[in-house]
């Protein structure tokens, strides 16, 4: 497979056609004898646990027999989200529902949304397999009127939920909510108007779901490996490294590859103001170099500047609409090449401001829970990475994990749909303010207690 961010991209190729969403026995059956072996060599997941698991039977009963809509909300810390919940849906649930003597009006699954990006850089894996599951893809820069209405027709007509992540991409932190877009209760309000409209009472509901990760004694011989491969990184000997605490040796790399960065965009340093402000003096830069280069304008608020830098850098490496490459000019095709290869390096100031948006957090502390120390060092390594040139794909991985799946409770827009009608925007405000508030009750139910145990006494798989 051609590793998109393994090294840089010097060729244009033709547009990325899409079939339409379709469930495949023949690609769930290769799912089911490949998939977990996957999430454990990409993701390390080692354990899965569900955590209350009536709180996400319930809302899979009722969407599946029909007397309800489901739109899930999960949570998008790590990158694998996806992948592990809909191998989760597809076969586990169902299992759980018998332990408690439930029975689904059809075999469980959920319809995950992506956006267009990932079967550009993901290659033909992922170009293969998620149509063949129903996972339906988006944009999330340009009008995309096709993609919208099969959205809502996957939500009105059922009977499987529609699975998105209201973060919008990967947000890198587990125990916080940087950010959520409004977009899913946008859908959810239009599609529970649609119901409406044709005279259909099954209410839409949003069903929000954390994940968690937790990791064994295994985690703490490979953080300190992984942070050696850091200060290597950064050019700090081992036998220095010593003289300085954990927490002070992730201080002395997180510094030094600030430097670096403020060194790249000609920043003037200043070591007066904390590190959250110098870094955002170099993701703003970074991403007006960006739009600099594209000839592009800086319009918008930052994710929409990002996301339309994102985009169009996609477009010059995987042209839209254009089938084949073959019969065009050979000047015109080396012309194109290296608009390519000028838009892989671009993207390369886009990948740094997205990343960087959330690594502006305070360091650790001794007293800090350990997943959170082991988070902390991941994104390091990410902002290392950035600085080199990578991306999500290049992202570390601390294994073996345990992974916690916990459903949180369900937001019925049907019912506030009148006030909707009085008040669009306050009604989705305060709607996303309570999908954030569940969110964050997760949280801390998670982390009441010692919740850094990897062998805990819950419902496992």
């Amino acid at each position: 497979m051609y590793k998109l961010y393994k090294k840089p991209i010097v060729t244009a190729f033709s547009d990325i056609k899409v079939p339409e969403p379709r469930i495949s026995k023949f690609v769930l059956f290769l799912l089911k004898l490949f998939t977990r072996l996957y999430l454990f060599l990409f993701y390390g997941i080692a354990r899965i646990v569900l955590k209350d698991d009536m709180s996400l039977i319930n809302p899979f009963k009722r969407a599946l027999a029909g007397d309800s809509r489901c739109i899930i909300a999960f949570r998008h810390p790590n990158g694998g989200e996806p992948q592990l919940l809909t191998w989760f849906f597809l076969f586990k649930l169902w299992f759980y529902a018998r332990k408690r003597k439930v029975r689904f009006a059809r075999w469980p699954h959920a319809l995950m949304v992506y956006g267009y990006e990932v079967v550009r850089w993901g290659g033909w894996v992922p170009r293969f397999v998620m149509p063949n599951v129903g996972a339906m893809p988006i944009h999330h820069s340009k009008m995309d009127s096709k993609g919208m209405a099969r959205l809502y027709k996957a939500i009105t007509d059922g009977p499987y939920p529609l699975a998105l992540a209201p973060e919008g991409q990967v947000s890198y932190t587990v125990d916080k909510i940087p950010r959520l877009e409004p977009g899913i209760i946008r859908i959810g309000f239009k599609a529970a108007q649609q119901l409406v409209d044709k005279n259909i009472t099954a209410p839409v509901e949003i069903l929000p779901i954390s994940v968690h990760f937790r990791y064994g004694s295994w985690g703490k011989i490979i953080k300190i490996i992984l942070l050696k491969r850091i200060e290597k990184l950064c050019g700090f000997s081992g036998r220095e490294a010593k003289k300085f605490s954990f927490i002070d040796r992730m201080s002395r790399c997180r510094d030094k590859i600030l430097e670096i960065n403020e060194d790249r965009y000609n920043i003037k340093r200043d070591t007066s103001l904390p590190f959250e402000e110098r870094l955002d003096l170099v993701l703003n830069a970074a991403l007006e170099t960006a739009e600099r280069l594209l000839g592009i304008k800086s319009e918008g608020d930052y994710f929409a500047r990002l996301y339309k830098v994102r985009q169009t850098c996609w477009d010059r490496i995987f042209l839209p609409g254009v089938n084949s490459l073959d019969d065009i000019p050979r000047i015109e095709r080396s012309v194109k090449d290296l608009m390519a290869g000028e838009a892989w390096y671009i993207s390369r100031h886009q990948e740094l401001a997205d990343f960087g948006w959330y690594f502006r957090c305070p360091l650790p502390t001794e007293e800090t829970a350990f997943h959170n120390k082991i988070e902390y060092l991941k994104n390091l390594w990410d902002f290392a990475s950035r600085t080199m040139g990578g991306a999500l794909s290049n992202r570390a991985n601390i294994f073996p994990k345990k992974m916690i799946i916990h459903a949180g409770e369900v937001i019925n827009l049907s019912e506030r749909l009148p006030q909707y009608k009085i008040d669009k925007k306050g009604t989705i405000t305060s709607s996303l303010a309570d999908l954030e508030r569940i969110f964050l009750n997760c949280i801390d139910e998670m982390n009441k207690g010692n919740r850094d145990r990897f062998n805990e006494p819950e419902t496992t798989t």
